[in-house]
């Protein structure tokens, strides 16, 4: 039995706060299961004064999206020297913005589909259709329309005729200020998971994510029976290693730690393309973490329990 107790934070204010929340409670129930005591905190004004008055051996963060993922929540953790397991601000920052680590991930040499970025205010302030056009001549049709920073693909979309681009614009940007378009690959789409140990970041078994309408979208991520997995993913031994090398490559780069997941397309010449990585990656009935833990033979609990004693060593 363990002699630890661990506050988990989910909730927040976020557009992924039900996930969050569905997060969290998976989350706790397996830590439960591998005898760590647990409460379950929301991100509010209450916050702040509950880990003074009460502070935790460590936090895990379960917050998806905005604070949970930009460095805030853990700015404030590291404000009030509680040990938290995940991404540090610094890494949390570089992860967080799409742009930005596929920018990094790029320099290194790492594959990852052509993109622009462009903010709300340059639609506005040049014309939204000459811009729209120059993006369909840079990146073609189809093409993959994302918030620059957010999970859980809200807003996300693929567009495949030019008439559509200014419909799924408005969607992308209702969730962000800004716009990242990328060339879209076709493929098999796989996530990867890193974990952390003794002998470093390590990959679990790929992921392979096969939606019936085939975009892996919020409803198709959180709606049971929309999309099939196959874990491990139906790979050739010499492509899921290159998947797996990916993974942990993006995992150094970006300079996380404890839990990271990869996103990333396989094309049809093999080739493997970086799409986004995940700071605080998704932990419910149909999350891919807890997938490819189960496929990899570990348990989901005793894995975060494990986390939990490195945060807290990191301590020390």
């Amino acid at each position: 039995m363990s002699d630890r107790w661990v506050a988990v934070l989910a909730g927040g204010l976020s557009h992924e706060r039900d996930v969050s929340l569905r997060s969290g409670r998976r989350v706790s129930a397996a830590l439960r299961s591998a005898g760590v005591v647990v409460e379950e905190w929301d991100a509010d004004a209450s916050l702040l004064p509950r880990l003074r008055e009460s502070r935790p051996d460590a936090v895990v963060i379960a917050l998806h999206g905005g604070e949970g993922e930009n460095g805030s929540i853990q700015t404030v953790l590291e404000l009030l020297g509680i040990p938290y397991v995940g991404a540090d601000v610094n890494a949390c920052r570089r992860g967080w913005d799409k742009p930005s680590a596929k920018a990094e991930l790029a320099r290194a040499g790492l594959l990852t589909p052509d993109w622009v970025v462009l903010p709300h205010s340059t639609f506005r302030e040049l014309g939204a259709q000459p811009v729209l056009d120059a993006m369909v001549e840079r990146l073609g049709l189809p093409m993959m329309l994302k918030p620059h920073q957010g999970g859980s693909a809200l807003g996300a979309q693929v567009v495949r005729e030019a008439g559509e681009l200014p419909t799924a614009m408005v969607g992308c940007l209702a969730y962000s200020d800004a716009v990242l378009a990328e060339k879209y690959v076709d493929g098999v789409e796989v996530a990867v998971t890193v974990i952390d140990g003794p002998d470093g970041p390590t990959a679990l078994p790929a992921v392979e994510i096969a939606p019936e309408s085939g975009v892996y979208d919020y409803t198709a991520r959180y709606t049971a029976g929309l999309t099939t997995f196959h874990t491990p993913a139906r790979l050739g031994a010499e492509t899921a290693a290159a998947v797996a090398d990916l993974a942990v490559s993006a995992h150094r780069l970006l300079g996380l730690r404890d839990v990271s997941r990869t996103d990333a397309v396989v094309d049809a010449d093999g080739a493997v393309h970086f799409l986004e990585v995940n700071l605080s990656p998704g932990l419910t009935e149909t999350s891919l973490v807890p997938m490819a833990i189960e496929a990899a033979g570990l348990s989901f609990g005793e894995i975060y329990a494990g986390l939990v004693e490195r945060a807290v060593a990191r301590a020390r």
